[in-house]
């Protein structure tokens, strides 16, 4: 069921309105990732925070994962109030040599139908990528310069609050965006990781915020880059003369692109 409060406190984390919305609101585009939580025990929980392998996921034995980026296609809308089923498949598995070593792609489909019906209202594709563990000699790949180009901006100070409220609206245990030691010690990253969907969903609210009436039709994001909770970032937007594509992108504070988007409206 799409319930009002975890609609109310996304908005209040993402610093809008406070007040619960009323059955038959629509969801924002994204806003459905507030449903479906993952909800295992604590005994299936493995050493990075995720759920141990397999089951649902195949059960890949490289250590590090991360959410790599997606693509949707919205039928119609979901709303508040609605009873929404999720049907969820293995689309592919693909094993790839990359500059860090072996690199595994998982593509998973979920299709969403609402209040009983046969009829999809949105078919998402989640990329997700494992990675092998960090070496001391790996060397970054060299960064890419977001585009100059931005009509609407927002900027973001991508603190520990923020994330840890993000990560308990959608109950995401990975560790990275939590445990300091852990992400540092272990994956080797400088700092607390900012979730690649929250970023991704804060792109099409900088839309929202521009083009409150328009309705999204489809939307795919690519992770370039990881953001980190010690430095802030912009949110960017440059619409397309065809008045409905819209380019939409994250930087960071030294102006190297870290995710990249597509939104076409109705």
């Amino acid at each position: 069921m799409a319930t009002a409060t975890p609609y109310a406190a996304l908005s209040a984390t993402f610093d809008r309105s406070t007040e619960r919305p009323a059955e038959g609101t629509p969801l924002p585009a994204l806003w459905h990732w507030l449903y479906f939580l993952p909800l295992h025990r604590q005994s299936e929980i493995g050493p990075d925070g995720h759920a141990k392998r397999g089951g649902f996921l195949p059960p890949v034995p490289l250590p590090r994962r991360m959410w790599a980026g997606s693509q949707f296609h919205f039928h119609q809308p979901l709303r508040i109030g609605d009873a929404m089923t999720r049907t969820s498949t293995i689309d592919s598995v693909t094993e790839k040599q990359g500059r860090t070593g072996t690199l595994v792609f998982v593509k998973v489909r979920h299709e969403i139908c609402r209040n009983g019906e046969t009829d999809i209202a949105l078919t998402e594709f989640h990329d997700i990528v494992y990675r092998e563990a960090a070496r001391p000699d790996d060397v970054a790949s060299p960064p890419k310069a977001a585009p100059g180009t931005a009509i609407w901006q927002k900027h973001w100070v991508p603190d520990d609050v923020l994330l840890f409220r993000y990560s308990a609206l959608t109950f995401n245990g990975h560790r990275i965006h939590f445990d300091r030691k852990y992400v540092t010690s272990v994956e080797g990253y400088p700092g607390l990781v900012v979730h690649g969907p929250m970023v991704a969903t804060l792109l099409l609210d900088l839309l929202r915020d521009h083009r409150p009436d328009a309705v999204v039709a489809s939307y795919e994001f690519r992770a370039v880059r990881p953001l980190f909770d010690i430095h802030p970032f912009n949110v960017c937007c440059e619409p397309q003369p065809d008045g409905r594509t819209f380019r939409l992108w994250a930087q960071d504070h030294e102006g190297w692109l870290t995710m990249e988007a597509t939104a076409v409206i109705r």
